[in-house]
């Protein structure tokens, strides 16, 4: 574990509501996050009466106050009794009287919430603005899903914290550096840098004029009257301790690796109510990748190839327990959620119902953190789970003692039936070059156009269109155009026009609807029959056979579409039963199909899967893709070898440097390979020279791409040098 440094001292901060980090009164707080309330007496006659009686507030009360002075001052636009009035006041008008009180004065209308969750079954998520000058501003926001870090410490314990974009952070005295040295202050809450998580284009859709980066810091101390006497987790550890609750992070190699696998707690999850002390949780080993001769199949950097890589078992009455059509942590379809039936009872409702064949899953246990899929097993005994050496991501720390781990088995996602499905940009481009007409996806894209404008008078268009785009508006107009309200009444007209809107926005880009077509979780064959090129497919028919076109995204090598056969396994039922919707591989082959597309795995990744006729007919695949083995700089201490001091420094460094300094490599580098591949698509039979030329070219691209793509999980520094490569291409290629 990261040494412990002799140094004892704590700089001063204040618990001041001037949202900045000018601090002007002390009270006694830890660099390393302790939680001493030892100095409460003293600190909290030093600080204003506003401030105090803010502290007398519930938590939600009082960050709603915050939430409304804008960047005032709490002192400058609020008297004490004033504050004090609202701890009595009724949760449902407690946002009305604040927002006449101080909210209509201090911030704009536009700004004001429009929900504001004071119910049991509503997750409010606090989140920090931090302002060039170093003042911050204050949001609550009302979501449906959890985050294993926000059930284990409380949603009010966890902080989301973003940075301005012309905030200063690269010097030491810099607002950055000055937050992470001192916290931030919350009333009388001092919240502390925790984990970070670069959300990449989902976090972007979502907030597209922001940074993908997501800064979380959470509660380690209060002076506030509300907090004093209620436990909490966090009480008398520093921030290293806190972290080791949910994991020994500091086992892994690198600083990088240590903050990718620390994000595992904020997936969006629910909790499978199951006591992890009564599951037997054993590891079985990874079949490996076999040549013809029985050798083991390695890589070239001699590790060995799996077949497996990032799938285990789970007994049947475990799975039985999850809720099925759950997607990043939410439910799609409504089904009952069984989490809470008693598995002793085998008579219960348990059994009236087939369990979801395969759960992504995060699974914390011991110091432990585990990711992948679990297929469900019914040869298991009851209360199993199998996993494998490939879904450990993070070993115990024998040394730690004392400290109470947070074991935890979470969801993310279920193997769901299939929604319509849609080609992409570079699948299409792909196809193209497999032989597939253009004439195909013209027809596609005119066919869908017409469709399109449809929706606005035909009622059966605009109810699939409605369904299509169902959580935009949570299916509001699909249950008015379900309940017979004509499609004239304006508000549905107003919304038709917008889901038309995304429709075409959506074909813009090259999402064009496939017929036959179904993106399904893959997982490794549990029985062990399928041969070289077999695949097991089960839908809701049962399993299908035939011919299939198998691609997973984001592939963009010429190899990366594969055709397959796709065959009835007699045995399946003996694993699965009735279980559906999942694509299930070989484990007889030279090299995973997984790992041909794209160096893909099973820890929950999606495969596009098409019977289409029209491009079965015409796709003539290529040689798969080989992974090249990329240059590493050398690496740094690794986290155990530092004290943990440098390490909450390096690890800071390291967000700065995600947060300010975006990689754009694999950007850049699929979009020159979709220049290249449009210049390739149109070169005639004459110009065989530069279309060697232009494919050797490409495939520079793929590797730097692929690279880029799995460079900050593996915690190599490849971004400057992928970049560098690309523009070296673009330059021969002028």
């Amino acid at each position: 574990m990261p040494r412990k440094t002799s140094s004892s001292e704590s700089p001063t901060v204040s618990p001041s509501l001037c949202h900045s980090s000018q601090l002007t009164t002390t009270s006694s707080s830890s660099p390393k996050g302790r939680g001493d309330s030892s100095s409460y007496t003293t600190s909290l006659k030093q600080v204003n009466p506003q401030l105090q009686a803010l502290g007398e507030l519930d938590f939600k009360r009082a960050f709603l106050v915050l939430c409304y002075i804008g960047r005032n001052q709490l002192e400058d636009v609020a008297y004490e009794d004033v504050i004090r009035e609202f701890k009595y006041l009724p949760m449902v008008e407690v946002e009305r009287k604040i927002w006449s009180a101080l909210g209509r004065q201090c911030i704009p209308e536009e700004d004001r919430l429009k929900v504001f969750g004071c119910d049991t079954e509503t997750v409010n998520t606090y989140h920090c603005h931090v302002h060039a000058d170093g003042t911050y501003t204050f949001k609550v926001q009302s979501v449906c899903t959890r985050t294993h870090l926000q059930r284990v410490l409380g949603d009010d314990n966890v902080l989301m914290v973003r940075f301005s974009d012309n905030v200063a952070y690269n010097y030491e005295s810099s607002v950055c550096w000055k937050i992470f040295k001192e916290g931030i202050w919350v009333g009388l809450r001092c919240y502390r840098f925790f984990v970070f998580k670069d959300g990449g284009k989902e976090e972007k859709k979502n907030n597209k004029n922001t940074s993908t980066v997501r800064c979380y810091f959470v509660r380690t101390e209060s002076h506030a009257v509300s907090d004093l006497g209620k436990a909490y987790v966090l009480t008398g550890k520093n921030i290293h301790e806190a972290r080791c609750i949910f994991m020994h992070a500091h086992t892994v190699s690198s600083i990088e690796k240590f903050m990718a696998r620390l994000s595992l707690i904020l997936s969006k999850t629910i909790t499978l109510e199951i006591d992890l002390a009564y599951v037997d949780i054993s590891t079985i080993e990874d079949i490996k990748c076999q040549n013809k001769d029985g050798s083991i199949a390695r890589k070239d950097d001699g590790e060995p190839l799996i077949h497996t890589d990032g799938t285990g078992f789970v007994s049947e009455d475990i799975a039985l327990r999850c809720p099925k059509g759950l997607y990043k942590g939410a439910q799609k379809n409504h089904e009952t959620y069984l989490g809470n039936v008693d598995v002793d009872n085998h008579d219960s409702d348990l059994h009236i119902r087939e369990p979801p064949l395969l759960m992504q899953v995060r699974l914390f246990f011991s110091g432990r953190a585990m990711k992948g899929t679990l297929l469900v097993n019914r040869k298991l005994p009851a209360r199993t789970i199998q996993i494998r050496p490939s879904m450990i991501k993070v070993e115990q720390d024998y040394n730690i003692l004392g400290i109470q781990s947070a074991n935890s088995l979470e969801i993310v996602t279920t193997s769901n039936k299939p929604r319509k499905t849609n080609l992409s940009r570079f699948l299409i481009a792909l196809l193209c070059y497999g032989g597939v007409p253009k004439d195909v996806f013209m027809n596609i894209l005119t066919k869908s156009l017409e469709e399109a404008q449809s929706i606005l008078s035909n009622r059966r268009a605009a109810f699939l269109v409605a369904m299509r785009y169902g959580e935009m508006d949570d299916y509001i107009v699909t249950q008015m155009i379900s309940c017979g309200i004509p499609l004239d009444e304006p508000y549905v007209q107003h919304r038709l026009s917008v889901l038309m809107n995304e429709e075409r926005k959506n074909l813009r880009s090259g999402k064009l609807p496939i017929e036959d077509s179904y993106h399904l979780m893959g997982a490794a064959d549990p029985s062990g029959v399928l041969k070289n090129d077999e695949v097991c497919i089960i839908l809701d028919e049962g399993q299908m056979s035939g011919k299939v076109l198998v691609y997973r995204h984001p592939g963009i090598h010429f190899g990366d579409i594969h055709i397959l056969t796709a065959i009835y396994v007699e045995d399946m039922e003996t694993y699965i039963g009735n279980a559906k919707y999942a694509i299930l591989f070989p484990t007889k082959r030279h090299r995973s199909l997984a790992d041909e597309m794209a160096g893909g795995d099973f820890d929950g990744d999606m495969f596009f899967v098409s019977r289409n006729p029209q491009l079965l007919r015409w796709f003539k695949p290529s040689e798969p893709w080989t992974q090249k083995v990329s240059q590493r700089i050398s690496a740094k201490k690794k986290p155990s070898e530092l004290s943990v001091d440098e390490l909450e420094h390096e690890l800071f460094q390291l967000f700065l440097t995600t947060r300010f300094n975006p990689r754009t490599a694999a950007g850049i580098a699929a979009d020159s390979w979709l220049s290249f591949m449009d210049r390739l698509l149109v070169l005639g039979d004459d110009s065989c020279d530069e279309k060697i030329c232009v494919k050797k070219k490409m495939l520079r691209l793929v590797d730097i791409y692929y690279d880029a793509l799995d460079a900050p999980k593996l915690g190599s520094k490849m971004y400057g040098q992928c970049l560098v490569s690309r523009l070296m291409c673009l330059k021969r290629a002028q």
